[in-house]
């Protein structure tokens, strides 16, 4: 039943992260006299629609003039299904059945449009300011998560991790016994599986690695552990072995969960660190897994065995870095979903940037893409007629539609 759960609360987080998307391009575009004709949440077909009213319009114009106004009317009015077909004059907000996201539809969303208020005829400077106000939109939802996270208890994602000196405090973890080795000074000493190890010597344990590390500065002595059996706290002398040993102690350990930090008054400066360093992990995995799948598919020409054998490796690698709709919903957010709230809302900030940055790399489909092409057209002086525009974005959507396929397939293959 967790799965479940965890598969519609990954559909709701998705649809919630692009959904606020392109309420950033919806802000920018209002605020840059651009004419917004609908707002979607969902993708068609439409469940409900609601239009804003043309009498408040009026109304609030009327107020602004300082003139006499009667009645404030209705902001918005239900759109009866016998106009969904037909143009409105006012901005449409629609509520759609496709879980998948959001969209919004400008006026004359092609460069070349000239129409007063249409995207077309906007200046450079604010088309791209709506272009990347989607973007910029990303960032601040994962900003904000990431500071409620630094408050709360924000997980150790990166050894280099940035964390403000004198305002950090490190949460325990509960670190077991998952089973001890036969005939190991921790066999010897009397731990059992499923004994809670809480201190090391004169230290709390707050990760397992607290334990590997006291345990190999102290090989080859006696040390005390303090664990807790059935509710109860026992501290146990171990002799341990020395370095050289296979083994200090001898047990397999598990981590309920991962190291947390937590901050307070530099919360939103540890988010906002933190924020930029994964876009820069964003982005390097993204450059890895690119240089790995180039090198695998070059590899595979050689008439060495040894080589083509790395280059299935580096193909494989390539494969198992990405992960589509199917890996995202169907197992990260399960996954997350069980280890509770702040891995999920964890998540949810990682792909919140990962959204920007895709959003951001030079594909005609993406946002950087469409800045670049009207950017290149401008500095050349020529017009990036509609032809051109829709001819490069729909190819590009194309090739990205098979890559999500291919990436779905994958993801379904390990799935199962």
């Amino acid at each position: 039943m967790s799965i479940v759960f965890g598969i519609i609360i990954g559909f709701l987080i998705l649809m919630a992260l692009v959904t606020v998307h392109e309420f950033g391009h919806f802000i920018a575009a209002r605020r840059n006299g651009v004419e917004v004709e609908e707002f979607g949440i969902g993708f068609p077909p439409r469940a409900v629609a609601w239009v804003r009213n043309p009498e408040y319009i009026k109304w609030k114009q009327a107020q602004k003039e300082g003139k006499k106004t009667g009645a404030q009317p209705k902001k918005w009015l239900r759109l009866p299904k016998s106009e969904w077909g037909k143009k409105q004059k006012t901005l449409v907000f629609s509520i759609n059945y496709l879980p998948i996201g959001g969209f919004c539809q400008m006026k004359g969303e092609s460069d070349s449009d000239t129409r007063p208020h249409s995207f077309g005829s906007a200046s450079l400077w604010q088309k791209t300011k709506i272009l990347f106000a989607g973007v910029a939109m990303n960032w601040l939802v994962a900003f904000l998560i990431l500071t409620v996270l630094a408050v709360t208890g924000i997980p150790e994602f990166m050894d280099n991790q940035f964390r403000m000196p004198g305002d950090t405090k490190m949460t325990s973890c509960e670190v077991k016994v998952r089973e001890v080795m036969g005939d190991s000074p921790a066999e010897k000493a009397g731990l059992r599986a499923g004994d809670q190890i809480v201190r090391v010597g004169d230290a709390d344990v707050k990760t397992s690695a607290d334990i590997f590390d006291f345990n190999d500065e102290n090989a080859g002595e006696i040390v005390k552990y303090e664990i807790m059996r059935d509710g109860k706290t026992e501290e146990i002398e171990v002799e341990l072995n020395e370095r050289e040993a296979e083994y200090r102690l001898g047990v397999y350990l598990s981590q309920a969960d991962l190291p947390r930090y937590q901050a307070t008054w530099s919360a939103p400066i540890v988010a906002a660190v933190n924020t930029v360093q994964l876009t820069g992990e964003t982005y390097r995995g993204l450059w890895t897994m690119i240089k790995s799948l180039g090198s695998g598919i070059v590899k595979q020409f050689s008439t060495e065995e040894e080589v083509r054998t790395k280059g299935q490796e580096e193909l494989k690698f390539a494969g198992d870095s990405v992960s589509g709709p199917v890996g995202i919903v169907g197992v990260l957010f399960p996954q997350s979903f069980e280890a509770g709230p702040t891995i999920l809302a964890f998540l949810a900030a990682i792909i919140s940037i990962s959204l920007a940055c895709m959003n951001v790399l030079p594909i005609p489909a993406l946002d950087g893409g469409r800045f670049l092409m009207i950017a290149f057209y401008r500095l050349r002086g020529k017009v990036l007629t509609r032809e051109k525009e829709e001819k490069l974005v729909s190819r590009t959507f194309v090739f990205l539609l098979i890559l999500t396929a291919i990436v779905t397939v994958l993801d379904i293959l390990r799935f199962f």
